[in-house]
């Protein structure tokens, strides 16, 4: 599968260095590099803490390839964000999914999958699955 083809990876968290951390870290351990595109946004578009409808659809848009896009939030708010965009129906790229998933570790195993080629639904089962990993 070619690079255009990959399902996209939007992080969304209330803060834009948490955002972009996260992004970095999950492409650096995935080894993904440029193959998957992984967008952050976080924050306010003024730098505050808090979530951007604006910042979100914007780094869903830069992701979307024609594969799909796999978003990941970090807190309620951020969910309640992304599930308004989802139900205006034209906001994000057409096949863009909220994800469930725990925010560090479901980035990188969704960075993870998604630079295999996977689908959407194989990007979302496996940022999924990393609920049931212990550390203990």
């Amino acid at each position: 599968m070619s690079d255009e083809q990959r399902v996209g990876i939007v992080l969304v968290s209330h803060s834009a260095t948490v955002a972009s951390s996260v992004a970095e870290l999950a492409q650096g351990l995935a080894g993904a590099g440029a193959t998957v595109p992984v967008a952050p946004a976080g924050g306010t578009e003024s730098g505050d803490l808090g979530t951007s409808a604006d910042l979100i659809a914007a780094a869903a848009a830069s992701v979307d390839r024609g594969a799909g896009v796999a978003v990941l939030t970090d807190l309620g708010s951020a969910v309640l964000t992304v599930k308004a965009l989802l139900a205006e129906g034209d906001e994000l790229p057409e096949n863009t999914r909220l994800v469930d998933a725990p925010f560090v570790e479901g980035a990188v195993a969704a960075v993870v999958t998604a630079s295999t080629g996977a689908d959407l639904d194989a990007v979302a089962a496996a940022a999924s699955e990393a609920y049931d990993y212990r550390k203990v």
